[in-house]
């Protein structure tokens, strides 16, 4: 047998005992405690809404394993770091939040099966995840219908936004990172600026690619560019095993510069095949916030002299740029060794904004939290850029606007945020450093 087919054999099973459970014994008392499995707190005043009324049950989707786990798991870090201070300074509604943590493995069915173990056994009333827009897409179809909230630290593609619109979601999908529809008009710009008149775009075969591709294609072409390959656009299949292909189809046209929208394991093959058809020379590559991470550049390699493939590669992210960033930089490393990276001001946001939410609802149910999202987190307000802080006004009945690590995290009726965008660059010794900022 597989490990996944074993994996939905104990979720089947594990949500059979529990249904079993919830029909033969009456439920008492509220446990909370960080764990997976069901206790009597999963079924009490859960009404027609996910979630408990009395407590705050987060659950955490993100990749921890799979194509984007090297950006995941500091993500993840983040979210642990948030609950940890929170619990600390007095819990939500009088009680320390239950956190479940679940890995989509950077897979939408592994996403959807995780998602479905986070609503129907643990009984969350809301979600920070997922990362990769595909996976989102999965999980909110679980979501959704039972009322759970999800705030997505770095789903970025612009489908969220036009779906929102047509009221597919009901209020329940929110994030803290903005749309690739303000990326791609950012990253648009810094092409143009660094004299590329000319593009190629080479995209991953799914949400977050094709969406950043078509925001990408009409930004650059109304700035005067052309994009060279638009009448047979190169998607590759991150499942595939070989990217000859592709990496021809991409820069086989002698572009000035190749718009690069990857993951990076699968993405790292198709540059390196490019690199070994002879194809990258004299073209700028052009990254995004998927592939920011110093492990990039060392899974694509060095050239035969010894330099990495990569170095001079130029990307967009979206930045941090919030009132509390700098004591969160420094909390964050004192408490982890680790310096704050992409997404990771994002994460913590998008839990403490569902923190926040509940306690100002007095209530840890999916509708509750939807219900103040927005009023916690929007003009107008007293300030407050400290979470304790934030949850000691609230319960005292004060109005607040929570001031982000990542920035305003402003939530507009379709549940997004506007953000600035930080230029990063590969250096030789493949070290990322930040170079410039740019706004859409």
């Amino acid at each position: 047998m597989t490990k996944r087919f074993l994996s939905s054999l104990y979720l089947a099973v594990l949500l059979t005992v529990t249904t079993i459970w919830i029909v033969a014994c009456q439920p008492s008392g509220n446990v909370s405690t960080e764990t997976s499995t069901p206790t009597a707190s999963n079924t009490t005043a859960t009404g027609t809404s996910g979630g408990v009324k009395d407590t705050l049950r987060l659950g955490a989707l993100l990749p921890i394993t799979g194509d984007l786990s090297s950006i995941g798991s500091p993500m993840i870090r983040s979210i642990d770091f948030l609950v940890e201070t929170v619990n600390q300074c007095g819990g939500v509604l009088g009680k320390p939040i239950t956190y479940v943590k679940e890995d989509d493995r950077t897979d939408p069915p592994a996403g959807a099966e995780a998602m479905t173990k986070l609503v129907k056994v643990d009984n969350v009333g809301a979600v920070v995840g997922s990362f990769a827009s595909s996976v989102s897409t999965a999980a909110l179809a679980i979501a959704v219908p039972n009322k759970v909230v999800m705030v997505s630290p770095g789903s970025t593609s612009p489908v969220f936004s036009e779906r929102a619109k047509k009221g597919e979601f009901n209020g329940y999908w929110y994030r803290t990172a903005p749309p690739d529809t303000y990326q791609a008009l950012a990253l648009a710009n810094l092409a143009y600026k660094k004299g590329a008149r000319k593009v190629a775009t080479l995209v991953i075969n799914n949400d977050y690619g094709v969406g950043f591709e078509k925001a990408f294609v009409e930004a650059f072409e109304k700035l005067g560019g052309t994009i060279v390959n638009k009448s047979k656009p190169t998607r590759y299949d991150p499942k595939a095993t070989t990217f000859e292909s592709e990496a021809k189809g991409a820069f086989g046209s002698k572009p000035d510069a190749v718009a690069a929208i990857l993951y990076p394991d699968s993405g790292g093959a198709v540059i390196k095949a490019a690199f070994e058809q002879g194809l990258t020379k004299d073209v700028q590559i052009l990254l995004t916030d998927g592939v920011k991470t110093e492990d990039f550049p060392k899974l694509i390699g060095n050239t035969p002299e010894g330099k990495l493939i990569l170095a001079g590669a130029i990307g967009t992210v979206p930045g941090a740029d919030g009132k509390s960033l700098d004591v969160f930089s420094k909390r964050f490393k004192e408490k982890t060794g680790q310096e704050v990276g992409a997404f990771v001001p994002h994460s913590y946001d998008a839990a403490a904004l569902v923190a926040i939410a509940a306690e100002a609802a007095k209530d840890g149910t999916g509708d509750a939290i939807k219900g103040k999202l927005r009023e916690i987190a929007n003009a107008p307000g007293q300030e407050v850029t400290d979470v304790c802080e934030a949850l000691k006004l609230v319960r005292a009945g004060t109005d607040i606007n929570y001031q982000g690590a990542s920035g305003n995290v402003d939530l507009d009726e379709y549940g997004d945020v506007k953000g600035s965008y930080d230029v990063w660059q590969v250096q030789p010794d493949g070290k990322i450093t930040v170079i410039d900022r740019v706004s859409p």
